[in-house]
């Protein structure tokens, strides 16, 4: 599937939610679809520095030319595990160059989140994001 319809669809789903309420439960639920990670993958090398919940982010980075990063990811705060597959659905199953181009404060305007979030969880956000982009800036 194209990424970049990951985004539009992402975009849409939240459209349709007009109150926080509805948000909120659905940022949990998105969380809910993410596959649960091994505890040997949840280790200091995987976790998000900045969080204040638990955070950990796997990335895989595949053989193809150019190299297409995947990343897997889970939190111990429903709240969080939902923002992390957001972050998720924008950035994985893309080149370094298209993850390096992407515009997250955008999207996440679009999504109206932030407005919302606690400023722990807004920074855990950026946190994960910032984490995300150096790991591509490595790759390029």
């Amino acid at each position: 599937m194209d990424s970049t319809h990951n985004i539009d669809d992402l975009i849409e789903d939240f459209s349709f939610l007009d109150d926080w309420e509805d948000r909120y439960m659905h940022v949990i639920e998105l969380g809910k679809t993410l596959a649960p990670l091994t505890d040997a993958e949840r280790n200091t090398l995987t976790k998000v520095k900045g969080c204040v919940s638990q955070v950990w982010l796997i990335q895989e980075i595949s053989d193809d030319s150019p190299p297409v990063v995947t990343y897997r990811g889970d939190s111990d705060a429903h709240i969080v595990k939902g923002l992390v597959a957001i972050v998720l659905k924008i950035f994985s199953g893309r080149t370094a160059q298209e993850i390096n181009d992407i515009d997250a404060a955008k999207i996440l305007a679009k999504l109206g989140l932030e407005e919302h979030l606690t400023p722990q969880r807004s920074n855990g956000l950026h946190a994960m994001i910032a984490r995300i982009k150096q790991d591509a800036a490595k790759l390029l």
